[in-house]
């Protein structure tokens, strides 16, 4: 992971670090970093979802989606950081980066659609490596 030589803007305790679409890896790292500064819970929203509010269904089984009046403290709370984590990395990237997940509705899909463009997939990645060792 390389570090750009200069970086445009400096560590800031309130700003995520902007990503101009050159050293992924290195936005990356600082990005979760400054999500956990946030609050821990932030991250998990990034990798493993958002949490929707839920209630048993009419047949006192099946789960559906509670309505925003229902809402008590906790679910607000979780509702709060699904915005606020897919806040922080629209705010940490450029307009470029922007129109590639602007269709993206959580921050895990705004992640997933970042990873997939700057890393590639794990199948990518597999097909990289073979080809190495096909060479070699």
């Amino acid at each position: 992971m390389a570090a750009p030589p200069t970086p445009q803007e400096g560590a800031s305790q309130t700003r995520p670090p902007l990503f101009n679409g050159k050293y992924y890896g290195w936005w990356k790292n600082r990005l979760m970093d400054h999500l956990i500064g946030e609050n821990p819970d932030l991250l998990s929203v990034v990798l493993d979802g958002p949490t929707i509010p839920m209630k048993k269904g009419p047949d006192g089984e099946t789960m559906v989606p509670k309505e925003r009046k229902e809402w008590d403290a906790a679910d607000k709370l979780a509702i709060q950081n699904n915005a606020k984590s897919k806040k922080i990395l629209i705010c940490g990237i450029g307009p470029d980066e922007y129109n590639r997940i602007s269709s993206c509705q959580d921050a895990k899909s705004i992640w997933e659609t970042l990873q997939t463009a700057h890393e590639g997939t794990n199948h990518v990645e597999k097909s990289k490596i073979d080809n190495l060792n096909n060479r070699q």
